[in-house]
C-alpha cells in the first residue's frame, strides 16, 4: 500500500491530495506534523519534507516534491488526463510546474509564511536578525510581486484555453490552485480570472479539490482568528 505523509495546512500537501482523490488513486494518508525530523522518518527522507511518498516501486523506496510526485503517479498510471501525453503540452505542464517552484512559490511563501506562523527559509529577510520593519518591507516587496507571475499564468499557460491541461485540468493546475489558497491569509486582491478559474477548478475535480482545501482554509482561519 502506498503511503503519501503529508501536513493537511500545507499547500503543497494539498496538491498531492487533490491529485490522488481527483485521479482515484489509493493511497494512505499519513499526519507528519511533528514527525518529519524523527529518525523513522529522516531514514525514508533525509530531506525531512512533506508531502512524501513511500512507494516500493521506487529505486529508494520514497519520493518527495509535489510536483515530481504527481508526475511519477502519472507516468506510472498512464494519467494522460492530468499529465497531457502530447510533448508540447507536457512541456508546458512542466514549465509551469517549475515557474510555480522557482517564481511564483517564494513570493507566495514569503508574503504569507509570516502570518500563518510557518518560518522563514535561511538566508531570507524573514529568518534573520532584521528588524520588524525590515521584515514588514521585505514581506510587502514580495505581495507586490505576486502579480505580475500570476499574470504569466493568465496570458503564457492558460492562455485561450480553460486550463493550463486544455480542456481538463492537469497536475500544474492543482499545484497553482493550491498555492493560491494560502493567499486568502493576507486577503490578496486576487484578479477577477483566478476567481472564476478557481471556481472552474473546484467545480470539475468537487470533493476531490474541497475536501483537501478545507484543511488549509480551516488552518487559515484559525490564524486570523487568534488575536494579534
Amino acid at each position: 500500500m502506498r503511503k503519501l505523509h503529508i501536513l493537511k495546512p500545507s499547500v503543497n500537501s494539498m496538491a498531492v491530495r487533490v491529485f490522488v482523490r481527483g485521479a482515484g488513486l489509493e493511497v494512505t494518508e499519513i499526519d507528519a506534523w511533528g514527525h518529519t525530523r524523527s529518525p523513522e522518518y529522516l531514514a525514508k527522507c533525509p530531506a525531512h519534507m512533506t508531502p512524501m511518498l513511500e512507494d516500493e516501486s521506487l529505486p529508494r523506496g520514497a519520493l518527495w516534491e509535489s510536483g515530481a510526485i504527481m508526475q511519477y503517479l502519472c507516468n506510472k498510471h498512464g494519467l494522460d488526463r492530468f499529465y497531457p501525453a502530447d510533448p508540447g503540452r507536457r512541456a508546458m505542464v512542466d514549465s509551469a510546474l517549475l515557474y510555480q517552484t522557482g517564481t511564483l512559490y517564494p513570493l507566495v511563501s514569503r508574503a504569507t509564511y509570516p502570518v500563518l506562523g510557518f518560518p522563514a527559509y535561511p538566508g531570507e529577510v524573514g529568518a534573520s536578525d532584521a528588524s520588524d520593519a525590515e521584515k514588514r518591507r521585505a514581506q510587502q516587496a514580495a505581495i507586490d510581486a505576486i502579480a505580475e507571475p500570476l499574470d504569466v499564468f493568465r496570458s503564457f499557460f492558460i492562455g485561450k484555453d480553460e486550463f493550463i491541461g486544455g480542456a481538463h485540468p492537469s497536475i500544474a493546475d492543482i499545484r497553482l490552485a493550491s498555492t493560491l489558497e494560502f493567499l486568502g491569509a493576507i486577503a490578496y486582491p486576487l484578479p477577477a480570472w483566478t476567481k472564476t478559474w478557481q471556481a472552474a477548478m473546484e467545480s470539475t475535480l468537487g470533493k476531490a479539490y474541497s475536501e483537501p482545501a478545507a484543511d488549509v482554509r480551516g488552518y487559515i482561519q484559525h490564524v486570523k482568528s487568534k488575536p494579534a
